[in-house]
């Protein structure tokens, strides 16, 4: 069965002095080094977009990597993973973790190093409550299973029947076909991994709704996210995440009121190439972007955040400047996104793990990493979710990122500040001070000003 996966990969170093650098950090269970520009990123089957679907149907916003050394069809199986209690689940293999991504953006007890091979397996113990809602397209079987694996795995509180829900706006979808054809982590499946385990991730007491689509058309995704709003407004308030869109169209903005749904904060991911798409876009969303996480090529330090090169963002030709947006007037004549941005990067990826047809040769191989802005959403959601304010709106979340983005100093580093990089069309756009195209107001940091 094909399949692709994603993994950063650690190569030998070819001289003596690096020889040695390397034992010693395998020593220490650190990966034997990072040869930037290893491996290839994969765009899976879920993630294609034609003309031909523009206004009519969406697509998943993760992509794969394959990393040197390793056949395009095999991941991870759990006979891999590493029993001896570090973060890391492969030996050798670096991404992000609950621990590290928690650490990073500021959920955690200050750790300023951030180091996932380092940090102890387990998220905070706190953190997250009422509801967070995923919306995808089509069935994904293992969801509650995955979600069990993958929370045992990092030391998170193992959902429940109670704690973990799947719903649908009619009748219970079918699973994705390409799932069967092409392998699970090429379909809608493994988006819905990759958003319930990081909304989980960043929110671990939060009420995880897994809200399913009949299909990828705009009108089941839009079907899907009454629903899930309905259910979220029911628990109280919270979030809801859709790391799908598509490019954006004319008459676009006749949808927004949509996403307008009181005691309900919609995020959406901006996309992961050049651009614009909806509906991230939509007045009535926090637009995620992505951003690359630098660390030390000798002991996985964390060094600064910068931009992703292939994030989403730029300016709307079709939705008009928000009132959030009033004070960029000077420099957007239409709505910019993204809002805020995170990790997004498929070389600064994040482990997922998927069961749902991803066999190879006989071996049930789940273990992979993922990157793209279908990280930063459900991620950025939960960390909203666990700061415990719980906008009564989109619209109030919004005026509240962009009020604190102004007055900073009142409310300490709320946002990390992304200042380096570019994105956009030949890379037209440049990360400064303050909003830019590429991260927005930056990277949440803590749980002040969200």
């Amino acid at each position: 069965m094909k399949r692709t996966f994603l993994a950063i990969c650690c190569l030998s170093i070819a001289t003596s002095a690096a020889v040695q650098a390397q034992e010693a950090d395998s020593a220490l269970g650190l990966p034997q080094g990072h040869l930037h520009g290893g491996g290839r990123v994969i765009l899976p089957q879920s993630s294609k977009s034609s003309p031909q679907q523009l206004g009519l149907a969406a697509h998943t916003n993760y992509r794969i990597f394959v990393p040197p050394g390793r056949e395009d069809g095999n991941g991870f199986a759990d006979s891999e993973v590493n029993g001896n209690g570090t973060t890391s689940p492969i030996p050798g293999y670096y991404a992000e973790t609950p621990a590290s991504l928690a650490c990073l953006y500021g959920l955690t007890r200050t750790n300023s190093f951030c180091n996932p091979i380092v940090l102890s397996n387990s998220n905070d113990a706190g953190g997250g409550s009422r509801a967070i809602a995923l919306v995808d397209a089509y069935d994904y079987p293992t969801a509650l299973s995955d979600l069990k694996a993958y929370s045992a795995k990092f030391g998170l509180p193992i959902p429940t029947a109670s704690t973990f829900t799947v719903a649908w706006p009619g009748s219970k979808p079918s699973p994705d076909p390409a799932c069967a054809i092409f392998g699970g982590f090429n379909c809608w499946a493994a988006e819905a991994a990759l958003d319930i385990e990081m909304a989980h991730a960043a929110a671990p007491h939060a009420h995880i709704y897994l809200v399913e689509a009949k299909s990828s058309s705009g009108n089941d995704l839009f079907a899907a996210v009454s629903k899930a709003a309905a259910l979220v407004q029911a628990a109280g308030g919270g979030e809801v995440s859709m790391s799908w869109g598509g490019g954006e169209f004319n008459g676009e903005n006749t949808f927004d009121h949509i996403f307008n749904v009181n005691k309900v904060v919609m995020f959406a991911s901006t996309g992961d190439s050049e651009g614009t798409q909806y509906p991230s876009v939509s007045p009535n969303v926090v637009a995620v972007g992505g951003t690359t996480v630098t660390r030390s090529p000798y002991t996985l330090d964390f060094e600064q955040e910068i931009t992703w090169e292939d994030g989403g963002g730029g300016v709307s030709p079709f939705e008009p400047l928000p009132p959030f947006q009033n004070t960029l007037k000077n420099e957007l004549p239409m709505r910019g996104v993204p809002d805020v941005a995170a990790d997004a990067n498929p070389r600064t990826g994040v482990w997922v793990y998927d069961s749902y047809e991803n066999t190879y040769n006989g071996t049930l191989e789940p273990w992979n990493i993922f990157g793209g802005t279908s990280v930063a959403s459900p991620l950025v959601a939960g960390i909203v979710n666990h700061a415990g304010l719980f906008s009564a709106s989109s619209a109030k979340e919004l005026a509240l990122i962009y009020s604190t983005a102004a007055m900073r100093a009142a409310y300490g580093a709320d946002y990390r500040d992304i200042n380096y990089g570019t994105c956009g069309f030949y890379d037209g756009w440049y990360a400064g001070k303050g909003w830019d195209p590429c991260t927005g107001n930056g990277a949440p940091v803590g749980q002040a000003g969200k």
